[in-house]
């Protein structure tokens, strides 16, 4: 009897000692993360949310509260257009990253499985372009796009006989000029992930198919895109913000031009600050990107599966 009561108190007790090695005042703990946080993000965007009801300019003269700022910077007739250019611009490259970093990260992990020659080139070619700072990449991509005869890839059409394109002074040719140098620098990134989702889909998946007599077309519909569906909409979401946030190598390669036709959001937000000092009228903008992408990213979580595949 006396063991069967110990044994009946022993959960107890060790509940109650469990319960103590947690601390009931877990402020001083959280207080660290808690400065951290209020500090270097929560600080800064509360000060952006203000700076929009201000006249507040880098010139640094009185500021006043008005509701002015917000109504004068979104009816200016030229936002429209700078809408348009980012959707065009965002749209275009999310869908190309997406699209090549799946191509290249299945064309890995064939060369992989195979063990070709190359494979690792190929991989860490693409990684390459992922490294390079915007503006270096902007400048490079405008050596590449000179329209003067010793212009590199004008000088490549003249080789095989097609005639030299306009690729930065052409207003409906510049803007295809700018994704393909924000896709060469973003599908990396997106190839990085599909890659490492790729792994971990489930050979028995694909040995089955083979069971079955499925041709790699068939393989790919109903097995790998499926597999990757949260992958690919998290890549997305992550893609969609870094291209809304993208202008240094906008600014090295065109400057928003000619006229507007690549001045895409971020940039337009930086001139307005940097070239106009209008701080207020930024941090309305500012507030207008932070808007959009949060709620692109809302529109992309409600396709993410809910819970645990069943």
């Amino acid at each position: 009897m006396m063991d069967a009561s110990i044994a009946a108190k022993s959960p107890r007790r060790l509940g109650r000692r469990t319960a103590g090695r947690h601390s009931p005042f877990p402020l001083p703990w959280l207080m660290p993360l808690i400065l951290v946080l209020g500090v270097f993000y929560l600080y800064p965007l509360l000060d952006v949310f203000r700076f929009a009801f201000t006249n507040v300019s880098l010139l640094g003269r009185d500021e006043e509260y008005t509701l002015q700022t917000i109504v004068s910077t979104l009816s200016k007739p030229e936002l429209l257009q700078i809408l348009w250019v980012t959707f065009v611009f965002t749209a275009s490259s999310v869908v190309a990253q997406q699209f090549f970093g799946l191509f290249i990260a299945l064309i890995v992990l064939h060369g992989e499985k195979r063990r070709l020659f190359g494979t690792t080139i190929v991989r860490t070619t693409a990684l390459v372009a992922w490294v390079v700072p915007g503006i270096a990449g902007g400048i490079i991509w405008k050596m590449l796009f000179n329209e003067a005869p010793f212009g590199g890839l004008n000088s490549l059409l003249r080789v095989i006989g097609v005639p030299a394109v306009q690729w930065l002074s052409d207003p409906h040719m510049v803007m295809w000029s700018v994704v393909i140098s924000n896709v060469w620098r973003g599908t990396a990134f997106s190839m990085v992930v599909m890659y490492a989702a790729s792994k971990a889909i489930d050979p028995v998946l694909y040995e089955a198919a083979d069971v079955d007599g499925a041709n790699p077309w068939q393989r790919l519909i109903y097995i790998t895109l499926p597999q990757l569906r949260t992958a690919i909409l998290v890549n997305m979401i992550l893609i969609t913000i870094q291209t809304l946030n993208t202008f240094d190598a906008i600014i090295s390669l065109t400057g928003g031009g000619p006229g507007r036709a690549t001045e895409v959001l971020s940039l337009y937000t930086f001139n307005v600050v940097f070239r106009n000092y209008d701080l207020a009228a930024g941090a309305v903008l500012s507030i207008l990107m932070l808007a959009i992408s949060l709620g692109l990213a809302l529109v992309y979580a409600r396709f993410l599966p809910k819970g645990e595949p069943s």
